[in-house]
Protein backbone atom coordinates (compact mmCIF):
# COMPACT_ATOMS: atom_id res chain seq x y z
CA UNK A 1 0.00 0.00 0.00
CA UNK A 2 1.47 2.95 -1.22
CA UNK A 3 0.54 7.16 -0.45
CA UNK A 4 1.96 8.89 -2.44
CA UNK A 5 1.25 13.10 -3.34
CA UNK A 6 1.62 15.67 -6.15
CA UNK A 7 0.68 19.13 -6.15
CA UNK A 8 -2.74 20.94 -7.87
CA UNK A 9 -2.88 23.91 -9.63
CA UNK A 10 -3.28 26.04 -6.65
CA UNK A 11 -1.17 24.21 -4.32
CA UNK A 12 -3.57 21.29 -3.03
CA UNK A 13 -2.04 18.08 -2.27
CA UNK A 14 -4.09 15.29 -4.29
CA UNK A 15 -3.33 11.78 -4.22
CA UNK A 16 -1.31 10.00 -6.97
CA UNK A 17 -2.43 10.71 -10.18
CA UNK A 18 -5.80 11.98 -8.54
CA UNK A 19 -6.41 15.50 -11.03
CA UNK A 20 -8.21 18.17 -9.48
CA UNK A 21 -10.59 19.80 -11.87
CA UNK A 22 -12.22 23.21 -11.70
CA UNK A 23 -15.80 22.55 -12.95
CA UNK A 24 -16.69 26.61 -13.04
CA UNK A 25 -17.25 27.02 -16.21
CA UNK A 26 -20.26 24.57 -15.96
CA UNK A 27 -21.17 25.70 -11.99
CA UNK A 28 -20.43 29.07 -11.75
CA UNK A 29 -23.02 31.97 -11.50
CA UNK A 30 -19.63 34.96 -10.70
CA UNK A 31 -16.41 35.94 -13.15
CA UNK A 32 -15.79 32.36 -14.20
CA UNK A 33 -14.71 32.05 -17.60
CA UNK A 34 -17.58 30.13 -19.11
CA UNK A 35 -16.82 30.58 -22.66
CA UNK A 36 -17.02 27.03 -25.24
CA UNK A 37 -12.89 26.41 -24.92
CA UNK A 38 -13.46 27.22 -21.01
CA UNK A 39 -16.27 24.99 -20.82
CA UNK A 40 -14.45 22.48 -23.45
CA UNK A 41 -11.36 22.05 -21.57
CA UNK A 42 -13.12 21.62 -18.43
CA UNK A 43 -14.85 19.07 -20.01
CA UNK A 44 -12.03 16.98 -21.64
CA UNK A 45 -10.07 17.45 -18.27
CA UNK A 46 -12.67 15.95 -16.04
CA UNK A 47 -12.62 12.96 -18.65
CA UNK A 48 -9.15 12.46 -18.75
CA UNK A 49 -9.40 11.58 -14.80
CA UNK A 50 -12.33 9.21 -15.17
CA UNK A 51 -10.59 7.38 -17.78
CA UNK A 52 -7.13 7.04 -16.46
CA UNK A 53 -7.90 6.84 -12.46
CA UNK A 54 -11.61 6.76 -12.38
CA UNK A 55 -11.50 9.13 -9.33
CA UNK A 56 -11.21 13.10 -9.31
CA UNK A 57 -11.19 16.39 -6.92
CA UNK A 58 -13.59 18.61 -8.10
CA UNK A 59 -13.94 22.39 -6.99
CA UNK A 60 -16.47 24.79 -7.52
CA UNK A 61 -18.92 21.49 -7.74
CA UNK A 62 -22.07 23.67 -7.33
CA UNK A 63 -22.53 22.78 -3.38
CA UNK A 64 -22.05 25.41 -0.80
CA UNK A 65 -19.56 25.25 2.05
CA UNK A 66 -22.76 26.38 4.62
CA UNK A 67 -25.22 23.47 2.98
CA UNK A 68 -22.55 20.94 3.26
CA UNK A 69 -21.59 22.21 6.91
CA UNK A 70 -25.34 22.13 7.87
CA UNK A 71 -25.34 18.29 6.31
CA UNK A 72 -22.42 17.36 8.32
CA UNK A 73 -23.80 18.69 11.41
CA UNK A 74 -27.43 17.10 11.07
CA UNK A 75 -25.76 13.87 10.16
CA UNK A 76 -23.84 13.54 13.55
CA UNK A 77 -26.32 14.84 15.12
CA UNK A 78 -28.66 12.05 14.24
CA UNK A 79 -25.74 9.51 15.04
CA UNK A 80 -25.26 10.78 18.43
CA UNK A 81 -28.53 9.64 18.94
CA UNK A 82 -29.58 6.59 21.10
CA UNK A 83 -29.66 3.23 19.09
CA UNK A 84 -33.48 2.71 20.56
CA UNK A 85 -33.98 6.34 19.00
CA UNK A 86 -32.01 5.44 15.58
CA UNK A 87 -33.93 2.45 15.02
CA UNK A 88 -37.21 4.02 14.77
CA UNK A 89 -36.48 4.47 11.19
CA UNK A 90 -35.10 1.77 10.26
CA UNK A 91 -34.14 -0.43 6.91
CA UNK A 92 -36.45 -2.49 5.77
CA UNK A 93 -35.71 -6.40 5.85
CA UNK A 94 -34.08 -7.57 2.69
CA UNK A 95 -32.20 -6.35 -0.57
CA UNK A 96 -35.09 -4.84 -2.69
CA UNK A 97 -35.93 -1.52 -0.72
CA UNK A 98 -32.65 0.48 0.67
CA UNK A 99 -33.62 3.04 2.52
CA UNK A 100 -33.52 4.38 6.34
CA UNK A 101 -30.92 3.70 8.84
CA UNK A 102 -28.15 0.75 8.94
CA UNK A 103 -26.88 -0.40 11.80
CA UNK A 104 -23.41 -1.59 12.36
CA UNK A 105 -23.35 -5.42 10.59
CA UNK A 106 -26.22 -5.22 8.73
CA UNK A 107 -24.95 -4.49 5.41
CA UNK A 108 -21.54 -6.10 3.68
CA UNK A 109 -20.14 -4.47 0.72
CA UNK A 110 -18.81 -6.73 -1.82
CA UNK A 111 -17.95 -6.30 -5.24
CA UNK A 112 -18.77 -9.93 -5.58
CA UNK A 113 -21.41 -11.17 -8.35
CA UNK A 114 -23.45 -14.08 -7.75
CA UNK A 115 -25.58 -16.43 -9.71
CA UNK A 116 -29.38 -16.72 -8.11
CA UNK A 117 -28.68 -20.55 -7.55
CA UNK A 118 -25.92 -19.53 -5.08
CA UNK A 119 -26.12 -15.92 -3.95
CA UNK A 120 -27.32 -17.32 0.45
CA UNK A 121 -23.68 -19.10 -0.01
CA UNK A 122 -21.84 -16.79 -1.16
CA UNK A 123 -23.34 -13.87 1.13
CA UNK A 124 -23.12 -16.13 4.11
CA UNK A 125 -19.38 -16.20 3.25
CA UNK A 126 -19.18 -12.65 2.97
CA UNK A 127 -20.44 -11.84 6.28
CA UNK A 128 -17.92 -13.53 7.88
CA UNK A 129 -16.22 -10.52 8.65
CA UNK A 130 -18.84 -7.82 9.14
CA UNK A 131 -18.28 -4.45 7.98
CA UNK A 132 -18.40 -1.57 11.48
CA UNK A 133 -20.31 1.57 9.95
CA UNK A 134 -23.76 2.66 10.00
CA UNK A 135 -25.87 4.42 7.21
CA UNK A 136 -28.59 6.46 6.62
CA UNK A 137 -30.54 5.89 2.98
CA UNK A 138 -32.40 9.08 1.73
CA UNK A 139 -33.87 9.36 -1.85
CA UNK A 140 -36.38 10.79 -3.80
CA UNK A 141 -40.42 11.21 -2.40
CA UNK A 142 -41.23 10.59 -5.97
CA UNK A 143 -39.88 7.04 -6.19
CA UNK A 144 -42.50 4.03 -6.08
CA UNK A 145 -39.82 1.46 -5.68
CA UNK A 146 -37.89 2.96 -2.80
CA UNK A 147 -40.27 4.90 -0.07
CA UNK A 148 -38.22 6.69 2.38
CA UNK A 149 -38.14 5.56 6.22
CA UNK A 150 -37.87 8.89 8.10
CA UNK A 151 -37.14 9.32 11.77
CA UNK A 152 -40.70 10.24 13.49
CA UNK A 153 -41.22 14.13 13.82
CA UNK A 154 -40.30 13.95 17.55
CA UNK A 155 -36.82 12.26 17.03
CA UNK A 156 -35.44 14.26 14.82
CA UNK A 157 -37.76 17.15 13.21
CA UNK A 158 -35.05 18.90 11.01
CA UNK A 159 -34.12 15.44 9.75
CA UNK A 160 -36.36 14.93 6.79
CA UNK A 161 -37.06 18.41 5.32
CA UNK A 162 -33.23 18.98 5.54
CA UNK A 163 -32.15 16.05 3.96
CA UNK A 164 -35.00 16.04 1.37
CA UNK A 165 -33.95 19.40 0.06
CA UNK A 166 -30.41 18.55 0.67
CA UNK A 167 -30.90 15.66 -1.96
CA UNK A 168 -31.98 17.77 -4.71
CA UNK A 169 -29.18 20.36 -4.31
CA UNK A 170 -26.71 17.30 -4.76
CA UNK A 171 -28.44 16.66 -7.74
CA UNK A 172 -28.65 20.25 -9.25
CA UNK A 173 -24.52 19.56 -9.29
CA UNK A 174 -24.93 16.60 -10.40
CA UNK A 175 -26.34 17.68 -13.29
CA UNK A 176 -23.05 19.94 -14.27
CA UNK A 177 -21.08 16.86 -14.25
CA UNK A 178 -23.00 14.67 -16.43
CA UNK A 179 -23.03 17.22 -18.92
CA UNK A 180 -19.13 18.01 -18.55
CA UNK A 181 -18.69 14.09 -18.91
CA UNK A 182 -21.16 14.44 -22.46
CA UNK A 183 -19.06 17.03 -23.71
CA UNK A 184 -15.64 15.71 -22.27
CA UNK A 185 -16.16 12.56 -24.45
CA UNK A 186 -17.53 13.98 -27.22
CA UNK A 187 -21.73 13.64 -27.54
CA UNK A 188 -22.98 15.87 -29.71
CA UNK A 189 -25.89 16.07 -27.20
CA UNK A 190 -24.48 17.63 -24.01
CA UNK A 191 -27.66 16.45 -22.38
CA UNK A 192 -27.11 13.18 -23.84
CA UNK A 193 -26.39 11.57 -20.27
CA UNK A 194 -28.72 13.61 -18.40
CA UNK A 195 -31.75 13.19 -20.27
CA UNK A 196 -31.03 9.48 -18.83
CA UNK A 197 -31.41 10.74 -15.63
CA UNK A 198 -34.26 12.55 -13.92
CA UNK A 199 -32.96 12.47 -10.41
CA UNK A 200 -35.65 10.67 -8.85
CA UNK A 201 -33.40 7.27 -8.42
CA UNK A 202 -30.54 9.01 -6.92
CA UNK A 203 -29.29 7.78 -3.46
CA UNK A 204 -28.27 10.25 -0.88
CA UNK A 205 -26.17 7.95 1.82
CA UNK A 206 -25.07 9.40 5.28
CA UNK A 207 -22.53 7.34 6.85
CA UNK A 208 -20.87 6.57 10.22
CA UNK A 209 -17.97 5.54 10.88
CA UNK A 210 -18.43 4.61 14.98
CA UNK A 211 -14.53 4.22 17.01
CA UNK A 212 -13.61 0.70 16.72
CA UNK A 213 -10.70 -0.87 18.51
CA UNK A 214 -7.81 -0.66 15.62
CA UNK A 215 -6.83 -4.35 16.85
CA UNK A 216 -10.41 -5.61 15.79
CA UNK A 217 -9.65 -4.23 12.26
CA UNK A 218 -6.17 -5.27 11.45
CA UNK A 219 -6.78 -8.68 12.78
CA UNK A 220 -9.69 -9.13 10.31
CA UNK A 221 -13.08 -9.36 12.57
CA UNK A 222 -13.98 -6.03 11.32
CA UNK A 223 -13.80 -4.54 8.26
CA UNK A 224 -14.51 -0.16 7.47
CA UNK A 225 -15.52 -0.99 4.04
CA UNK A 226 -14.03 -3.54 2.30
CA UNK A 227 -12.89 -3.01 -1.73
CA UNK A 228 -15.67 -2.59 -3.95
CA UNK A 229 -16.76 -0.55 -6.93
CA UNK A 230 -20.21 1.17 -7.30
CA UNK A 231 -23.28 0.27 -9.16
CA UNK A 232 -24.30 3.51 -10.35
CA UNK A 233 -23.74 6.50 -13.02
CA UNK A 234 -21.07 8.61 -10.98
CA UNK A 235 -21.02 8.80 -7.36
CA UNK A 236 -19.79 12.89 -5.21
CA UNK A 237 -18.09 11.81 -2.08
CA UNK A 238 -18.04 14.45 0.75
CA UNK A 239 -15.92 13.53 3.43
CA UNK A 240 -14.76 15.20 6.86
CA UNK A 241 -11.25 15.42 7.98
CA UNK A 242 -10.46 11.91 9.26
CA UNK A 243 -9.10 10.52 6.28
CA UNK A 244 -8.95 6.48 5.66
CA UNK A 245 -10.94 6.29 2.04
CA UNK A 246 -8.30 4.50 -0.05
CA UNK A 247 -8.54 3.86 -3.96
CA UNK A 248 -6.83 1.06 -5.85
CA UNK A 249 -3.38 2.81 -8.00
CA UNK A 250 -4.07 3.19 -11.07
CA UNK A 251 -0.43 2.12 -11.92
CA UNK A 252 0.16 -1.06 -9.87
CA UNK A 253 -3.67 -2.89 -9.54
CA UNK A 254 -3.97 -4.22 -6.48
CA UNK A 255 -2.45 -1.57 -4.48
CA UNK A 256 -3.84 0.82 -2.98
CA UNK A 257 -3.49 4.48 -2.33
CA UNK A 258 -4.84 7.00 0.12
CA UNK A 259 -6.74 9.77 -0.95
CA UNK A 260 -6.86 13.06 1.34
CA UNK A 261 -9.99 14.75 2.22
CA UNK A 262 -9.18 18.23 0.31
CA UNK A 263 -11.31 21.23 1.55
CA UNK A 264 -13.86 22.49 -0.61
CA UNK A 265 -13.75 19.61 -3.00
CA UNK A 266 -15.92 16.83 -3.79
CA UNK A 267 -14.41 13.39 -5.02
CA UNK A 268 -16.23 12.30 -7.84
CA UNK A 269 -15.83 8.68 -9.33
CA UNK A 270 -17.61 6.80 -12.26
CA UNK A 271 -19.83 3.57 -11.32
CA UNK A 272 -20.13 0.06 -13.22
CA UNK A 273 -23.08 1.34 -15.00
CA UNK A 274 -21.28 4.37 -16.64
CA UNK A 275 -18.08 1.82 -17.30
CA UNK A 276 -20.74 -0.24 -18.95
CA UNK A 277 -22.10 2.63 -20.85
CA UNK A 278 -19.12 4.19 -22.37
CA UNK A 279 -17.89 0.92 -23.34
CA UNK A 280 -15.18 0.68 -20.99
CA UNK A 281 -14.16 4.50 -22.18
CA UNK A 282 -14.60 5.75 -18.71
CA UNK A 283 -13.73 3.96 -15.37
CA UNK A 284 -14.81 2.09 -12.83
CA UNK A 285 -12.48 2.13 -9.77
CA UNK A 286 -12.39 -0.36 -7.02
CA UNK A 287 -11.98 1.83 -3.52
CA UNK A 288 -12.02 0.77 0.70
CA UNK A 289 -12.12 2.51 3.67
CA UNK A 290 -9.46 1.23 6.24
CA UNK A 291 -8.27 2.84 9.80
CA UNK A 292 -7.61 5.87 9.10
CA UNK A 293 -4.28 7.27 9.33
CA UNK A 294 -2.74 8.61 12.52
CA UNK A 295 -5.84 9.13 14.18
CA UNK A 296 -5.81 6.55 16.40
CA UNK A 297 -6.42 7.48 20.06
CA UNK A 298 -6.16 5.23 23.00
CA UNK A 299 -9.14 4.07 25.81
CA UNK A 300 -6.51 2.41 28.13
CA UNK A 301 -3.86 0.39 26.60
CA UNK A 302 -6.29 0.07 24.03
CA UNK A 303 -6.34 1.78 20.33
CA UNK A 304 -9.47 3.13 19.09
CA UNK A 305 -10.30 4.54 15.45
CA UNK A 306 -11.18 8.17 15.55
CA UNK A 307 -15.01 8.52 13.98
CA UNK A 308 -15.23 9.32 10.35
CA UNK A 309 -18.24 10.47 8.55
CA UNK A 310 -18.67 11.01 4.95
CA UNK A 311 -21.56 11.48 2.59
CA UNK A 312 -22.09 10.07 -0.96
CA UNK A 313 -24.66 10.46 -3.41
CA UNK A 314 -24.90 7.89 -6.02
CA UNK A 315 -26.48 8.93 -9.65
CA UNK A 316 -27.95 6.61 -11.64
CA UNK A 317 -30.00 6.21 -14.59
CA UNK A 318 -33.93 5.93 -14.49
CA UNK A 319 -34.77 2.14 -13.53
CA UNK A 320 -36.27 1.16 -16.96
CA UNK A 321 -34.24 2.93 -19.61
CA UNK A 322 -32.19 0.71 -21.71
CA UNK A 323 -28.73 1.56 -21.80
CA UNK A 324 -26.34 0.40 -24.40
CA UNK A 325 -22.87 0.93 -24.66
CA UNK A 326 -21.77 4.06 -26.58
CA UNK A 327 -20.11 2.94 -29.67
CA UNK A 328 -17.87 4.79 -32.41
CA UNK A 329 -16.92 7.96 -30.49
CA UNK A 330 -14.03 6.19 -28.94
CA UNK A 331 -11.02 4.94 -30.42
CA UNK A 332 -11.04 0.97 -30.50
CA UNK A 333 -14.39 1.07 -29.11
CA UNK A 334 -16.47 0.26 -32.61
CA UNK A 335 -18.04 -2.72 -31.10
CA UNK A 336 -20.21 -3.25 -28.24
CA UNK A 337 -18.73 -5.53 -25.53
CA UNK A 338 -21.70 -5.37 -23.31
CA UNK A 339 -25.62 -5.83 -24.30
CA UNK A 340 -28.15 -4.10 -23.61
CA UNK A 341 -29.38 -3.44 -19.95
CA UNK A 342 -31.72 -1.22 -17.62
CA UNK A 343 -30.62 0.03 -14.10
CA UNK A 344 -33.11 -2.42 -12.31
CA UNK A 345 -31.60 -5.76 -13.94
CA UNK A 346 -28.35 -4.61 -12.46
CA UNK A 347 -28.94 -3.32 -9.53
CA UNK A 348 -31.11 -5.73 -8.20
CA UNK A 349 -28.11 -8.52 -8.95
CA UNK A 350 -25.82 -6.52 -7.16
CA UNK A 351 -28.06 -5.75 -3.53
CA UNK A 352 -29.06 -9.52 -3.35
CA UNK A 353 -25.37 -9.48 -2.24
CA UNK A 354 -25.14 -6.41 -0.09
CA UNK A 355 -28.37 -7.12 2.44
Amino acid sequence: MGSISEQGSNGEIASENIPIVDLSPFTSSESADKSPAARLKAAQDLVRACREVGFVYIKNHGVSASELEQAFTVSKSFYDLPTEEKMRAPHPPGWAVHRGYSWPGLEKVSGALSADDNVEELAAKLREVQDYKESYEVGSENNPDQPNVWPPPEVMPEWRPFMTSFYWTCFEAAKHILRALALGIGLSDENHLLNYHSGDYNQLRLLHYPPIPATAVEGGKFARMPAHTDWSSMTMLFQDDCGGLQVESPSQPGEFIDVAPIPGTCLMNVGDLLMRWSNDYLRSTSHRVQLPPRQDRYTGDERLTRARYSIPYFVTTDPDRVVECLTGRFEGGEKAKYGPITQREYSAMRARMQY
